[in-house]
């Protein structure tokens, strides 16, 4: 953390990350793409030890989109034999870290192999409390909000809710997020300034950071310099700065 100084005050509570550039990373070095994706879980080990020793209690990392269900298959293949390696490799390191394990999305549309994997670590890991790293798989906000809104017109249909009851905090109560925190912090990386069809419904009042830095070449220092910048912002909800600074006072 040489330069950069944190206020242990104002750490945000969970961080959301779209893991980006793998695939570019990979390509630069003249090699294929999973060479990138391989790579990208040290990454994912610099993420978890920053959030961990600063305090971040949530962290959600965009693992695999519904979209990504469009690439190659080989490469499909890949990630998913990478994802069951990963998680065997990395499960006592969890443990040890103090780290648990959740996901959120259509998992069970992932090879069985996977959810076995998953359901394995998530059991393992259930009784740790100092980070929840939450892995977004086969995961869309489209599609989130799509089976939230399925559920609750069953409700509906069935007589068990009434409409008039619907609001804000209803909904989020349908998501797959509903035990966890909005994020706080978005990070990005690769130069790409998109959310592209993540946690939308969540980050309406997120902070969003975006860095040119590919996801393989994330350490923790990229991490911690994304807290600095989140902590250099002003937080309004929709209140002036003249509102803020008198509720501080």
């Amino acid at each position: 953390m040489k330069d950069i100084v944190l206020d242990k005050n104002r750490i945000p509570k969970h961080v959301a990350v779209i893991m980006d550039g793998n695939g570019r990373w990979a390509q630069q070095k003249g090699e294929m793409r999973i060479f990138g994706h391989t790579n990208g879980v040290s990454s994912v080990r610099e993420a978890l030890t920053a959030a961990g020793e600063i305090g971040v209690e949530y962290l959600t990392l965009y693992a695999f989109s519904t979209e990504n269900w469009n690439r190659p298959k080989e490469e499909i293949a890949a990630l998913m034999d990478l994802l069951v390696q990963s998680i065997y490799n990395e499960v006592d390191e969890l443990n040890k870290k103090g780290i648990r394990l959740r996901t959120i999305g259509n998992v069970d549309i992932l090879p069985y192999s996977c959810q076995s994997a998953l359901k394995d670590a998530i059991e393992r890991t259930k009784n740790n409390n100092r980070v929840t790293l939450i892995l977004a798989l086969s995961y869309s906000s489209r599609w989130e909000i799509s089976k939230a809104v399925q559920k609750m017109t069953n409700q509906v249909i069935k007589g068990k809710l009434n409409p008039d009851a619907i609001n804000e905090e209803l909904i989020s109560s349908y998501l797959s997020t509903a035990d966890y925190p909005d994020p706080e912090l978005l990070i990005r990386t690769s130069g790409e300034n998109r959310v592209s069809n993540f946690l939308m419904w969540q980050m309406a009042y997120t902070e969003l950071y975006f860095t040119e830095t590919l996801w393989p070449d994330f350490k923790k220092e990229h991490f911690y310099k994304a807290i600095q910048d989140y902590q250099s912002r002003e937080r309004r909800f929709g209140k002036t700065s003249e509102q803020i600074i008198n509720e501080d006072q």
